[in-house]
């Protein structure tokens, strides 16, 4: 009797060692079906941030070679209280164009000798025209090349040629004299005319035909990041008195402003075809604009101190991006309708495919 209760326990030991296997080996059957899922995931994951780190390198080399390209032009101290000079963008630096001046970086034919890069300003270097600055941005470009060692090689020069842009002060790249404000866009000429003139006559028909501007306040104009002071002015609400007092419709345009280089004899217009050869390059420009006093002002002579605010009332980026590095982005002007009259008309007529954003914080403000 005991033999047989001693086998019927053997027997179930047994059934449950078999099924004790069979489960585990079905386990280490799921448990490695999930190792070779996971082993598959993590081959997509390799191939994923390879893919990501060919990308992250093929951008890293188009944007060294786009930096190479556009060099914009600033002016800057490196440091508080030392004496401004021009400068061009590469990167995360400034490049002293001083400095690679003074160490015979420009020895072409026209700025061999040229003390333009000793300057508090890129006065004198937009004067030269434009065979002098497609000379000194082939200079420029020259020196930074791979092929190049006068720069890549000499550490010291490095040193003092090359400042963090974090770390240096920009100013207003040129010194200006003069700055006329166009009113060249379809899209703004018709949102300011139905703010100032209604739906119904937004766009008054000279526009159609002339350049429409005005000569704006020179010393008005500020390097981007300066505080703005609220202008005040007189307004004129409907159906009341006109009063005294801080504008509370003060608005900005965003807009690019040309920078003109080589200007023209008293009494000789430049040629409609010839204009390009004497603008350098865009900055970024945020007029600012107090609507109500601008929109009692303005009749019959255009705009006043609704746009050249006693302290600061027009914004300028700090670099300029010549036409030279814009030329990739040029494409065919809009048609205008109608045709201008024969001065007006270029024989290649031509724009740049450029878009701009804006980005603010908006802020309670009570006056």
């Amino acid at each position: 009797m005991a033999d047989n209760t001693r086998a019927a326990e053997i027997k179930r030991l047994d059934e449950s060692i078999r099924k004790l296997a069979d489960a585990t080996n079905d386990s280490l059957h799921r448990l490695t079906d999930v190792t070779d899922r996971q082993a598959t995931a993590m081959d997509g994951i390799k191939d994923t941030m390879t893919g990501i780190t060919n990308l992250i390198t093929t951008l890293n080399s188009k944007l060294e070679q786009l930096q190479e390209k556009n060099l914009p032009y600033g002016v800057f101290r490196p440091q508080r209280g030392s004496d401004p000079r021009p400068g061009v963008a590469i990167g995360d630096y400034v490049l002293d164009l001083s400095v690679i001046a003074a160490h015979g970086t420009f020895d072409g034919p026209i700025l061999k000798g040229s003390d333009c890069f000793n300057q508090p300003n890129l006065n004198k270097f937009l004067a030269m025209g434009r065979p002098a600055w497609k000379e000194a941005r082939a200079a420029i470009q020259n020196l930074l090349s791979s092929t190049e060692p006068k720069l890549r090689d000499n550490a010291s020069l490095r040193q003092i040629a090359l400042a963090p842009v974090g770390q240096v002060e920009m100013l207003l790249p040129i010194a200006i004299g003069d700055y006329t404000d166009f009113f060249s866009s379809m899209h703004h000429a018709k949102n300011c005319g139905t703010i100032f003139r209604g739906p119904e006559n937004p766009i008054p028909a000279n526009w159609f035909h002339i350049p429409i501007a005005y000569h704006g306040r020179a010393s008005s104009i500020v390097i981007s990041g300066t505080d703005i002071v609220r202008p005040r002015g007189q307004g004129h609400p409907h159906g009341g008195s006109p009063y005294f007092g801080p504008s509370v419709k003060l608005d900005f345009e965003l807009e690019m402003a040309a920078i003109v280089g080589p200007g023209n004899e008293l009494g000789k217009p430049i040629d409609v075809n010839k204009a390009a050869d004497h603008i350098f390059g865009l900055v970024l420009m945020n007029d600012w604009s107090a609507r109500d006093i601008q929109a009692w002002e303005y009749v019959p002579l255009g705009p006043f101190l609704g746009k050249s605010f006693v302290f600061s009332g027009t914004t300028v980026s700090p670099w300029i991006v010549t036409l030279d590095a814009l030329e990739p982005f040029a494409c065919d002007a809009p048609k205008q309708d109608p045709q201008p009259l024969p001065y007006l008309a270029e024989k290649i007529s031509k724009n740049y495919n450029i878009s701009l954003e804006v980005l603010f914080t908006a802020v309670y403000l009570h006056l």
